[in-house]
């Protein structure tokens, strides 16, 4: 934790704000249609439903998927010039892979984009917040950068904008692929827009990381520069997440603008520990997830702030040395809390990484700690459930 900070917790994606989604200019008018019923009124949207709609079907028959699909998501590899698109019909469900394309021209280098005219592609986690049938590039689906961490972290009077996946193989900053793959992708994801799914994400990544090939030259890159290095990890986490569970991973980021993903997916060591059977000596949760925040104004504050914080985890990191099992050196430990709108602490339970003796001490002294001061939300204290990372042994 990093003190005092506000955030922004999407379920599926990173969101700005809570935006409305843009359509078109002077769509307002045409509010009484669905979604789908003002897109099909368009003529060029019109022609390329009836010539697309049964290819798609198809493909997705092919595939055993159902058309069409509810919930869209869409990552972005720059250096590898691909374009994936995963889908599911229900919540709970999996995304399972539909296809891959491939962009066509690329510009800039490697790295966010922090700047009107740097002609970067920009990475990191966003969602589609307009649907241009008429763009001067065939069809085009705008992304909402600048996001809240763009903001922050960008040039403040010119960080750029006017990003879009569109199709005519040109770009000064955007996504191109052809016309046929847009109109393809435009097709799915006014389907999804349809049925509810208001925010699509597109998370852009500097590389595909399972190319080693093209970790490779990321590394080298980082070399010339570091400054991107705590960037581009906690993009590489959120790609982890998504390869082991097929779920959007939630994303946070601090006050600096900083992308905080370390929460969901862990440092490689992690993976490669077995599961912990444990004795559930806490694992009852006493407050229900439905009343706990998912977003607040303010953090729960340690007493002392994010130092005494950050003094507490330390000492109890080196206290659990000792009980590292013969032949580890170090292991990463996950706790999940919580801090109630009263300040105490509730609940914690290790979720991932330690041993049955060494996570019964950590549990234990979290739910000793000292009242904090508690999350507040529109003005008013409320319960929260946080999770902290502990290095316990030698890097």
């Amino acid at each position: 934790m990093k003190g005092k900070r506000s955030i922004y917790l999407a379920a599926l994606v990173l969101m700005s704000g809570l935006m409305t989604t843009q359509l078109l200019q002077g769509q307002s008018s045409a509010s009484s249609f669905t979604f789908m019923e003002f897109q099909r009124s368009i003529p060029k949207v019109s022609d390329i439903m009836k010539r697309k709609e049964d290819t798609l079907m198809k493909q997705f028959r092919d595939k055993g998927l159902v058309w069409p699909a509810k919930f869209l998501y869409i990552r972005s590899f720059k250096y590898d010039s691909e374009l994936e698109i995963w889908v599911k019909n229900k919540k709970e469900d999996k995304f399972r892979f539909f296809k891959t394309y491939k962009i066509c021209a690329l510009a800039g280098t490697l790295g966010p984009k922090r700047m009107a005219g740097d002609y970067q592609v920009p990475e990191g986690f966003y969602y589609i917040n307009e649907f241009n049938p008429r763009s001067q590039y065939h069809f085009a689906l705008g992304i909402n950068y600048p996001n809240a961490s763009d903001r922050l972290l960008s040039d403040i009077s010119q960080p750029g904008g006017d990003i879009y996946i569109h199709g005519s193989c040109v770009t000064t900053g955007c996504i191109p692929i052809t016309d046929d793959q847009i109109e393809e992708v435009y097709i799915l994801a006014a389907h999804a827009k349809d049925q509810g799914d208001d925010f699509i994400p597109v998370h852009i990544f500097p590389v595909n990381f399972k190319n080693p090939r093209s970790v490779g030259y990321l590394n080298k890159y980082l070399l010339n520069f570091s400054e991107f290095t705590g960037f581009e990890k906690s993009l590489r986490n959120a790609y982890n997440y998504f390869e082991k569970f097929h779920q959007i991973p939630p994303v946070l980021i601090d006050d600096k603008g900083d992308y905080l993903t370390e929460e969901v997916a862990m440092a490689e060591e992690i993976k490669a520990e077995p599961k912990i059977k444990k004795k559930p000596v806490h694992a009852l949760q006493p407050i229900r997830d439905e009343d706990l925040a998912k977003s607040v104004d303010n953090l729960p504050v340690y007493p002392g702030g994010n130092d005494a914080f950050q003094s507490f985890i330390n000492k109890l990191s080196g206290e659990m040395v000792k009980e590292l099992q013969e032949g580890q050196r170090k292991t990463f430990v996950l706790v999940e809390y919580i801090i109630d709108e009263h300040g105490k602490t509730v609940y914690a339970r290790v979720i991932r990484g330690g041993n049955e003796e060494m996570n019964e001490k950590i549990e234990a002294a979290f739910l000793n700690m000292p009242l904090w001061d508690p999350a507040k939300r529109l003005g008013k204290e409320i319960g929260i459930k946080l999770k902290q990372t502990i290095m316990v042994g030698v890097e």
